[in-house]
């Protein structure tokens, strides 16, 4: 059984995707910091990033000890948990307005933790939601038209 959406969520659909589409764009911007935090802590590199005072980047350790100075690292890893927190939220949001089968849910949770993946993940659900929104104000307009 194909579920559709309640009439009386249409109005929420550009508002869920307007949420949808910054959280996946902030999230795939922390995910893609975070997978270059990896690549130069767990590489030969042995390094981490920080601001402040003192060189950007840093002996693997070392990073924020120096007084005046913030380790960047670390700061990636907490921003982009509880970011990707915020991203499940409005995919949720997104997906139970729209009543979408539960493997499109997961689909759209798994693009906050594929590199690149929120960005392709978010054009096509943005692009299939706001499609389906058309739909049905010109749906419920033509209905308008037929009472007349």
């Amino acid at each position: 059984m194909v579920l559709t959406v309640r009439t009386r969520d249409i109005p929420k659909i550009p508002g869920a995707v307007k949420w949808y589409r910054v959280s996946a764009y902030i999230t795939g911007v922390l995910l893609l910091a975070l997978v270059i935090e990896v690549i130069i802590k767990y590489t030969p590199l042995q390094l981490e990033m920080q601001l402040g005072n003192g060189p950007f980047f840093v002996p693997n350790g070392t990073a924020g000890e120096a007084p005046g100075t913030f380790n960047l690292s670390i700061a990636i890893l907490i921003a982009h948990g509880w970011l990707y927190v915020l991203y499940l939220f409005t995919d949720f949001r997104l997906w139970s307005i729209m009543r979408w089968r539960p493997s499109r849910f997961l689909l759209i949770a798994l693009g906050g933790i594929i590199p690149f993946m929120s960005f392709v993940v978010e054009h096509r659900m943005q692009q299939k939601a706001m499609d389906t929104y058309h739909e049905l104000t010109a749906a419920q307009q033509r209905e308008k038209e037929a009472a007349r």
